[in-house]
C-alpha cells in the first residue's frame, strides 16, 4: 500500500485536534503488500488522508485554517450577520479542504463513491446541502448525514469523510437510481454507486412517499394509540431493509448475501438487541461488519426517526468475492471481526470488551489505555488473519463517549505505529455504547492488497 500526502495538525490546549494543511506529496506508484500507507505531513502525526492502491480516503475533513484550528472566516467574522451564512461559509471551507486532499491522491469528487457527514446542530445541514450541490453539481455521491453531540475542533458545525477512486483504475463510479426506491427530496444524492465489483449505498431511513416527504412510514410505526402491535425499532429496522436497501443492491446487481459492511446509527443503543433479531432474520450466517453507533435524539433528517442503515456490497456475478473474519468476540454474538473483500478490510465496530464486558474494568491501568491496547491486539491479530497488517490502515474513525480521551488514544496508536500518520478521526457520541463501561469505539478499514 501507498501512501500519498500527509497532513499536519497539532493539538489545541483542551487536547482536541486542531486542523492541517497539505504539506507534502509521496509517490504513490510503489504499491507491496506490506507498505505503509502514504499521508499528508502531520504535526501530531494525524494523516489527512491516505491513497491505498485503487482507493483514496479524506478523514476528519473539516474548515480547518493552514496554521490549525477552525478557520478565521468561520469563527471570527466581525460581522457575523453580513455575508453568507457562518453554516455556508463554513461548509465550503470543508469542501475545499476536502478537494485538497482528493486531488494530493490522484482523484476528485467526480470519483468520490461515499461521502459521511457529522454535525451537532441540524440547522447546519441545509447550508452544507446547497454548498455540496454546487461542488458536486449532477452527481453527489452517496451520503449519510447524522447528528451527535460534537466534533474534535471545539466550535466546530460539521465534519466529513470521503472515500474515493482513482481515474482510470477499473472503479469509475457508475450511479444507479433505482426505480423502486424512494430518495429523500432535498439530499440530491446518488442512492447507489457501483464501482467496479463494489456497490455503495447510501444512509436510508424508514421514509414513504416521493421525497420521503410522508415521514416515517405507517408500517415502520405502532399504529398510534396501541402498546404491543410490534416493536418501533424491529419494524423501521424491517422496512429499510426490504423497502430500502433491497431495490438498492438489487439495482446495482447485488444482494444481502454479498454485503460487506454496515454502518448502524441509532437514537438509542439499547435498541441493539432488538435490532439484531431483525438483521440475523434477513442476512442469516452472512452478517456483514456491522458497525453500531449511538446518536442524538432526534439524530436524523426526520425528528422521529430511530435508526439509520448504510452499507457496502459486492456485486453477485464479479470476480471480488467476501471472506468474514471470526475469532476474538465482537461486540454482538454472531457478528464478524471484520470482511476482507478484495483490496480492503473492513471491520466491525470495536469495543474493548469480551464475554466478561469492559475490559477496563480488570486491570489497574487507566481506562482509555486499556481499552485502546485490548482493541489494538485484536485488529492486529485480524490484520495478520487477513494477510495484511495494521500498519495498512486507511481509515480510523473513533466515536468517543469523552473526547478528553483522544490524546490518549492517539498515544496508544503511536505506540503501536510509531512514526507513521494516523487518518484518524474522532467524534464524541452519547453514553453508552454497545458494552457498558467501553467509551471508545472504532470503525477501521485497512488494505489488504494481494500478495505480489
Amino acid at each position: 500500500m501507498s501512501v500519498f500526502t500527509q497532513s499536519r495538525g497539532e493539538r489545541a490546549k483542551n487536547h482536541k485536534l486542531t486542523g492541517y494543511h497539505v504539506a507534502a506529496t509521496v509517490n504513490p506508484k510503489k504499491v507491496t503488500a506490506q507498505a505503509k500507507p502514504a499521508a499528508l505531513l502531520p504535526v501530531g502525526n494525524f494523516a489527512r488522508g491516505m491513497r491505498a492502491g485503487r482507493w483514496v480516503f479524506a478523514s476528519g475533513v473539516m474548515a480547518t485554517a493552514e496554521g490549525g484550528g477552525l478557520a478565521p472566516q468561520v469563527t471570527l467574522n466581525p460581522r457575523p450577520l453580513s455575508g453568507l451564512p457562518r453554516w455556508h461559509t463554513e461548509a465550503a471551507l470543508m469542501y475545499q479542504r476536502a478537494s485538497e486532499v482528493l486531488n494530493a491522491g490522484g482523484s476528485d469528487f467526480a470519483h468520490a463513491v461515499r461521502t459521511d457527514q457529522y454535525l451537532p446542530d441540524w440547522r447546519a445541514v441545509p447550508f452544507l446541502h446547497q454548498v455540496r450541490r454546487g461542488i458536486c453539481g449532477s452527481y453527489v455521491p452517496p451520503s449519510t448525514s447524522v447528528l451527535e453531540p460534537s466534533l474534535a475542533l471545539p466550535g466546530a458545525g460539521m465534519s466529513m469523510e470521503v472515500i474515493a477512486v482513482a481515474p482510470g483504475r477499473g472503479l469509475d463510479p457508475a450511479p444507479i437510481f433505482p426505480p423502486a426506491l424512494e430518495v429523500p427530496a432535498t439530499s440530491s444524492f446518488a442512492p447507489v454507486v457501483r464501482a467496479g465489483d463494489f456497490v455503495f449505498i447510501a444512509g436510508f431511513l424508514a421514509a414513504c412517499k416521493p421525497g420521503d416527504l410522508g415521514g416515517i412510514a405507517s408500517e415502520a410505526r405502532v399504529p398510534e394509540g396501541h402498546l404491543w402491535k410490534g416493536n418501533r425499532i424491529q419494524l423501521e429496522a424491517d422496512y429499510i431493509i426490504r423497502h430500502k436497501l433491497l431495490p438498492a443492491l438489487a439495482g446495482a446487481g447485488s444482494s444481502l448475501e454479498n454485503v460487506v459492511k454496515a454502518q448502524v446509527y441509532l437514537a438509542d443503543i439499547q435498541d441493539v438487541p432488538a435490532f439484531n433479531q431483525v438483521w440475523t432474520r434477513h442476512f442469516g450466517t452472512r452478517i456483514p461488519a456491522t458497525t453500531f453507533v449511538p446518536t442524538l435524539d432526534p439524530g436524523f433528517a426526520i425528528a422521529d426517526a430511530r435508526c439509520e442503515i448504510n452499507l457496502i456490497a459486492l456485486t453477485d456475478t464479479g470476480n471480488t468475492r467476501r471472506h468474514a473474519l471470526a475469532g476474538s468476540p465482537a461486540a454482538c454474538d454472531g457478528h464478524p471481526i471484520a470482511v476482507c473483500a478484495g483490496d480492503l478490510l473492513c471491520f466491525s465496530g470495536l469495543v474493548a470488551a469480551d464475554e466478561s464486558g469492559c475490559v477496563s474494568g480488570r486491570t489497574t491501568r487507566h481506562a482509555i489505555d486499556a481499552q485502546m491496547d485490548y482493541l489494538l491486539d485484536v485488529a492486529e491479530h485480524a490484520c495478520t488473519e487477513a494477510g495484511t497488517s495494521l500498519a495498512n490502515v486507511v481509515r480510523i474513525q473513533q466515536f468517543h463517549t469523552d473526547l478528553s480521551e483522544l490524546e490518549p488514544a492517539w498515544k496508544a496508536w503511536a505506540r503501536r505505529l510509531p512514526e507513521q500518520p494516523l487518518p484518524l478521526s474522532a467524534i464524541q457520541v452519547p453514553a453508552p455504547l454497545v458494552v457498558p463501561g467501553c467509551t471508545v469505539q472504532l470503525d477501521l478499514w485497512v488494505y489488504a492488497p494481494p500478495p505480489e
